[in-house]
């Protein structure tokens, strides 16, 4: 795919104080009651500022549907705001559900943000569709849903295309280009114009581990959700690579649900919030994450507590030396080549005191 070696450098990105790898954030822009679309938003452009000025890798939104509480259900519109209010970061998608959309869509809009932010674009895929049956039969305007497992190849080699803009001749879009991109040419001096944003495979289980692997892209394993298999996912990765344009040698980074408070107190009155809203979600009645008050007056039947309880397993919650503690270890059990922290929780506040209090217990700049 052509990827020159400051590229691979910008994959592999740079430890930070005394991170065992780099630490990047994922935000779902997350509503909670009492709070608005806004709110979040607004403050999404404030965890981005945060997150560069205390030196983490990249910064990610995902796209999800229909979800009262998640608000990054158009990751490139969130991206481009993002874009003129950072300037170092890496910026991308964790991810876009590529089977929600047509390839040529994605290519136009990720090479607007890497026009924007040259140099420092993400483009992370997944083949979910990020919501439910009857909101993807909308999203994708068909009844006729599949889960993506057997067109996602053809799509991800269409959107590769587009970005490339290497259709071979004879194909019936050779003569379609992506604007922005490579049709534009170069800029005066023979300077590329525009440089193609990354592709990252997104997944929770092995299919896109191994297409990730075969395909020589970095990949990202929702460890956050499907904890049981991240071992098995590296694994997979692991033993399919072959090395390619992009990558000479795996690099796998992992999502993690974190909660950095400044006492045990305050991360576990979040935490239940956090819980309830899982709750809420699991059971089939999303809405806004509750207030911490209304989680401590909540009683979990048993079948929900049985839902916490294996939910809980995988937040690292506490005050910062715990979390730090807890994702060192986790570090050494993977292997991952980069932590990427997904912050629970009610308050707004709760989420930009966390990635703060986490970058200062690992010694990370604050410039």
């Amino acid at each position: 795919m052509g990827e020159t070696d400051a590229a691979r450098d910008e994959i592999r990105g740079q430890v930070a104080g005394t991170a065992p790898v780099p630490l990047s954030v994922l935000d779902l822009v997350a509503v909670g009651a009492g709070y608005t679309a806004s709110d979040s938003l607004a403050t999404s452009v404030r965890l981005a500022e945060l997150a560069e000025r205390r030196g983490y890798h990249r910064y990610w939104v995902a796209e999800h549907h229909s979800m009262p509480a998640v608000a990054s259900s158009s990751p490139a519109v969130v991206l481009a705001r993002l874009t003129a209010h950072t300037s170092r970061i890496r910026l991308g998608s964790g991810g876009v559900m590529l089977p929600n959309h047509a390839p040529l869509a994605i290519a136009e809009q990720f090479g607007t943000l890497e026009a924007l932010a040259p140099g420092r674009v993400d483009l992370g895929l997944g083949r979910a569709p990020g919501t439910d049956g009857a909101t993807a039969a909308a999203l994708r305007r068909t009844t006729q849903l599949r889960e993506g497992a057997d067109d996602f190849p053809e799509q991800l080699a269409e959107l590769t295309r587009f970005l490339d803009d290497d259709f071979p001749d004879g194909h019936p879009y050779t003569r379609i280009h992506a604007v922005p991109g490579p049709v534009q040419g170069s800029a005066p001096g023979g300077v590329q114009s525009a440089a193609r944003p990354s592709i990252w495979l997104l997944g929770s289980s092995g299919f896109s581990a191994r297409l990730a692997g075969v395909l020589g892209l970095p990949f990202a394993f929702a460890h956050h959700f499907a904890a049981s298999n991240t071992l098995p996912a590296l694994d997979l990765y692991h033993q399919s690579f072959r090395p390619s344009a992009v990558l000479d040698s795996p690099y796998a980074l992992i999502g993690v649900s974190t909660l950095a408070a400044d006492d045990e107190e305050t991360a576990v009155r979040e935490f239940r919030a956090a819980a309830l809203n899982m709750v809420h979600l699991r059971t089939g009645r999303p809405g806004l994450i509750p207030t911490p008050e209304t989680a401590a007056a909540y009683r979990f039947s048993p079948m929900e507590q049985e839902v916490v309880a294996g939910w809980q397993s995988n937040v690292l919650h506490g005050t910062a030396d715990r979390v730090r503690s807890e994702l060192d270890d986790l570090q050494k059990r993977t292997g991952a080549d980069e932590l990427m922290l997904s912050t629970v929780g009610h308050s707004l506040s709760t989420r930009l005191r966390s990635v703060d209090l986490i970058a200062d217990a690992y010694g990370m700049p604050d410039a």
